[in-house]
């Protein structure tokens, strides 16, 4: 009976093994590799339901195709048209890249290219390599690399009215690889086509290019492959021949053009004393206003870095109390229809979107609740309340003070305001040095800075003493009229005791003028020192962390990474990283030889600081080992 009953025992079928075998192409329509084919519909069976993934980053079509191709499974087929007239005696591939898996397990094929050629031969060369972005060499994903054959057609600007010949797209690594080429001598582009023509035609598309000419050869050569037991032990490894192509380590620095396209974003009006002007790219001037209603001289224009955000403060309180709506001729350079900065002229309205009105009501009704308050408190005192000021009354100018607390022995305090500044009194500033129990006057200086918000407080710092400054009120005037209240910072110097210092050898030519850089873990920039004619820059003060290396070659001397300009065959400037972390420790020195040309380029950034991360490796789930290790962990309960 205990027999028959452990017989009859329920249990949950689990399904039978799952498939674990890749689709594999069992015929093509016309046949793979085909001569000859002038047939523009495409048909490649497998001997299983297929799915693809996404199709429209992976799968690329070579010669590139104006009209796009129509790729799409259907049941165990994929099915092609191509919609272009085919070109005659031309090799086409369809790359697939690793976008085709089985529809029930989404076991991956692996990478699979089909090809055909309209002429009697088919075109067997490759080229690979990476596309990086200029400035931080990040990996750019998803940008066109294509080829332009050294004939007769071709010129210095074909990028701007040919399409590529040949054509591939960069992976998450940024990694490219260009198939059915005709052996020859080629020149290659990258280019981030954001209008799907194949050509460099705006400004707003980041664009590459070799300077070098390229040659397409072939070898015989072997690679060793592994043949696993399992997931820790390894059978053999035999070795595998194939053909290698070259080139297969391109790289090709992509960076955006300066002096994009100028117009007028938007323009806005926060409050009555505030104008703004947004533009899409920067300038080298600033507009004109010409004022209808108001006097134009009462602006005081607080502009950008680059010119390309602009805020204009009305002085005029008589107007902006009696005026909502400012009136005035905008006057700027502005892109034209064939592309060239020309002066343009607007007549242009614009309300605040807080009146004076309604602020003058917020401050009576704030002042008539601080009344009735008062009051209140005046009702329960056995005593008349002590005289005092209602609010909103008088408004002050609001300065920010950074760094506070602790500094570091080469640092400087700088002072912030929300406006500014229109007049400074450092006779009403004073500084102090504790000694003992007193504190002793020192001299500084009180200097503004580029931004015309800001002032910065030097002096000769002494290690571990604690300072105090203190701003009288209406030492420092906003350009509005808002005085400020009376300041008072303690700091203390922090002692060289507790910073690490670095020393870095950049290994050039001698001719390059080179800027060095330390980076953080989000790859910003911490600090920066033009190298010494012997390539040294030597970084003091650093608070133990671990940072990362960077430079860059200043070819124009200006102290700013430049970019590249394509009609003048100008490379961006060269930048490179130290491929390692520095740690930086306390009361540690450390010297550090970099010889940046010694390093590809492609493996130069640290992966730690990378953003753009590698695309995820397809593989098999091996569901049918988890499937047996559950089922040997039932027998074991």
């Amino acid at each position: 009976m205990l027999l028959l009953a452990a017989c009859a025992s329920i249990g949950s079928p689990d399904g039978g093994i799952f498939d674990e075998i890749p689709p594999k192409v069992v015929a093509t329509y016309p046949a793979e590799r085909s001569t000859g084919n002038n047939v523009r519909k495409m048909q490649i069976r497998f001997n299983e339901y297929i799915k693809l993934e996404n199709a429209n980053e992976k799968v690329i079509v070579s010669p590139p195709q104006i009209e796009p191709a129509n790729i799409r499974a259907d049941g165990k087929s994929v099915k092609i048209t191509l919609y272009d007239t085919l070109q005659a005696n031309t090799t086409y591939t369809i790359d697939f890249s690793d976008a085709i898996v089985d529809n029930n397990e989404g076991n991956p094929m692996g990478y699979y290219t089909y090809s055909f050629s309209t002429g009697e031969e088919i075109d067997t060369m490759e080229v690979a390599g990476a596309v990086l972005n200029a400035a931080d060499m990040e990996p750019v994903k998803g940008m066109l690399v294509g080829l332009y054959s050294l004939d007769s057609l071709y010129n210095d600007s074909i990028l701007r009215n040919k399409p590529f010949s040949r054509v591939s797209r960069t992976n998450g690594s940024g990694r490219f690889c260009i198939k059915g080429i005709k052996p020859g001598k080629y020149r290659a582009f990258a280019l981030e086509d954001k209008d799907g023509d194949f050509i460099f035609s705006q400004k707003s598309e980041r664009i590459a290019f070799l300077q070098d000419t390229i040659t397409t050869s072939c070898k015989w050569d072997v690679r060793m492959d592994t043949i696993w037991r399992d997931s820790t032990h390894f059978d053999s490894i035999r070795v595998v021949p194939y053909v290698h192509y070259f080139p297969d380590n391109l790289v090709l620095n992509a960076f955006l053009e300066s002096g994009q396209d100028q117009h007028l974003l938007k323009m806005e009006r926060p409050d009555p004393d505030v104008l703004k002007l947004f533009f899409t790219a920067p300038a080298d001037t600033l507009p004109t206003i010409k004022g209808i209603n108001f006097d134009e001289k009462c602006l005081v224009a607080d502009a950008s870095l680059h010119n390309d955000t602009i805020t204009y403060w009305i002085t005029d309180t008589a107007f902006t109390h009696r005026e909502d709506t400012m009136r005035f001729e905008l006057t700027f350079l502005e892109t034209d229809t064939l592309g060239v900065l020309r002066p343009s002229t607007e007549l242009k309205e614009v309300a605040p979107k807080v009146t004076w009105d309604k602020i003058l009501k917020e401050k009576q009704k704030k002042v008539h609740e601080w009344q009735k308050q008062r009051e209140k408190r005046q009702k329960r005192s056995k005593e008349p309340l002590p005289p005092e000021d209602p609010p909103y009354d008088q408004s002050f100018l609001e300065i920010s003070v950074k760094p506070s607390g602790n500094l570091e022995p080469n640092q400087n305090v700088h002072y912030i305001a929300k406006q500014p500044i229109a007049r400074v009194d450092t006779t009403r500033m004073h500084l102090y040095i504790k000694q003992d129990s007193f504190w002793i006057p020192e001299p500084f200086l009180f200097l503004p800075d580029r931004d015309i918000k800001s002032y910065t407080l030097y002096a000769e710092w002494e290690q571990k003493r604690q300072y105090r400054f203190s701003i009288d009120s209406a030492a420092v005037v906003g350009v509005m009229g808002d005085p400020c209240k009376a300041i008072k910072n303690d700091f203390t110097i922090r002692s060289e005791d507790e910073f690490g210092s670095l020393f870095v050898h950049v290994i050039l030519p001698d001719t390059a003028q080179v800027i060095v850089q330390l980076m953080n873990k989000s790859d910003k920039c911490v600090a920066s020192l033009p190298a010494q004619k012997n390539g040294r820059a030597d970084f003091f003060f650093l608070k133990p962390a671990e940072y990362y290396l960077r430079c860059f070659v200043d070819t124009d001397g200006n102290g700013e990474w430049s970019t590249g300009e394509y009609n003048q065959g100008l490379q961006p400037e060269q930048v490179f990283y130290f491929p390692k972390p520095i740690h930086v420790k306390a009361k540690w020195d450390i010297e550090q030889d970099w010889a940046p040309l010694e390093i590809s380029r492609r493996l130069q950034k640290p992966a730690e600081i990378t953003k753009q991360k590698p695309d995820k490796q397809k593989s098999v789930k091996e569901r049918n080992k988890e499937r047996e290790q559950k089922k040997q962990q039932e027998k074991r309960k």
